[in-house]
């Protein structure tokens, strides 16, 4: 009998591609007749070209919960709770980390399942911190005063600003999209720029072309920065052996005496294709996969960043990353989600560009706020909006 041959695609970063890898052995050893074949891209890759295109010719897919109104409006993936056990999608819902899962629910189905969950979250060196005998900022202020030392990284492209322009927002009083006719009202829009505008300023310029991944490895691989007030964590950074030198995670700080900030939620999740001519063994990897057992376990001890509570409250996972898990899980149980209309990615993939070009430098802020409401109002159109 020949083979039958899964293919799966996911993103770049040994968190992203490790785990999946390992399990696609274990599958197969349990399943000769099946072999699952990952494949990775870049961040920017997922971007440029669209996952319901993917859908096409792979059989499953890691995806980004902002993509699901397209994936009910289009129905290329498939709708897991007509697939999957009851009880299993029950542990799942219980289990969530944030709204992890939740995410992944929308116009009644679940178009995905949350294998990766993660938030902006500080990460720090703490050898360089105690030699400098700098405490670890728990305030905003604290975090400026040592961004005015030159000590402080953070990403700044334009997704990631766009991220942390919804959490000034919140921090400001306010939750973004509540309106259909603009993203918030000017007034905390303008609040939020100037925030913004006042930290960047005092950041390294060519953080403004980093990613978290590539402030991760900056803070990990060298010795010029301290401390990174929020980028999507990445547990990998937190063990022993990784890199060049161990970051540590910990929780958001307050923005004002008693309110922490609150991030956006990131993180993945797997879908299986409607595509598929082997929809059978792509469901049953996926409930493998996805099981409290593998996530507690072998997912996380193979480099992964699992979606699943007990993962994170497990004494193993939270060993071998220095309690990575159990020091930011609040951030990502309070944390903000995004939209998830079928159009929002067009939003999302161009409002951070005029927000970038105001922290280098250039334009105005209410210009900034007429803009992406301009690219608001054109991602709603044709679409239903549902949040």
């Amino acid at each position: 009998m020949a083979k039958k041959i899964l293919k799966g695609m996911t993103w770049g970063h040994s968190r992203g591609i490790s785990p999946l890898q390992a399990f696609a052995q274990r599958f197969n050893q349990l399943y000769p007749d099946v072999e699952v074949q990952w494949r990775q891209r870049t961040l920017q890759e997922f971007a440029d070209y669209p996952i319901e295109k993917l859908t096409e010719s792979y059989d499953l897919l890691i995806i980004d919960h902002p993509w699901v109104g397209c994936a009910a409006a289009t129905n290329c993936v498939l709708p897991l709770d007509e697939y999957l056990p009851a009880d299993f999608l029950d542990n799942q819902a219980e289990n969530h980390v944030g709204r992890s899962h939740q995410s992944y629910h929308y116009g009644g189905h679940q178009w995905a399942l949350a294998i990766d969950a993660a938030t902006p979250v500080p990460s720090y060196r703490k050898d360089l911190l105690e030699q400098n005998n700098v405490n670890v900022p728990k305030t905003w202020d604290e975090v400026m005063t040592l961004a005015k030392a030159g000590k402080v990284a953070a990403p700044a492209i334009p997704i990631d600003l766009l991220m942390n322009f919804y959490m000034f927002c919140q921090a400001h009083g306010k939750v973004p999209f509540e309106s259909k006719d603009e993203v918030v009202d000017q007034e905390t829009g303008l609040k939020a720029l100037e925030t913004m505008k006042a930290f960047y300023s005092l950041l390294d310029k060519q953080l403004f072309d980093a990613n978290p991944i590539r402030v991760a490895e900056l803070m990990s691989m060298g010795n010029d920065y301290w401390y990174c007030p929020f980028a999507y964590g990445y547990s990998n950074y937190a063990r022993e052996g990784y890199s060049e030198y161990l970051l540590t995670y910990g929780d958001l700080v307050d923005f004002q005496p008693g309110k922490k900030l609150r991030s956006t939620i990131g993180g993945t999740g797997l879908a299986v294709s409607a595509f598929s001519e082997h929809k059978e063994e792509a469901l049953l990897f996926a409930k493998m996969v996805m099981s409290e057992k593998y996530q507690s376990t072998e997912y996380v001890l193979n480099g992964g960043q699992p979606g699943h509570r007990k993962a994170w409250l497990n004494e193993q996972a939270n060993a071998v990353t220095h309690n990575y898990f159990k020091n930011t899980i609040d951030s990502l149980d309070a944390s903000y989600m995004r939209p998830r209309y079928n159009g929002y990615l067009h939003f999302q993939d161009h409002a951070g560009d005029p927000i970038r070009d105001y922290m280098m430098g250039h334009g105005s802020p209410k210009g900034v706020l007429e803009k992406m409401n301009e690219i608001y109002q054109a991602s709603q159109t044709s679409v239903t909006h549902e949040s």
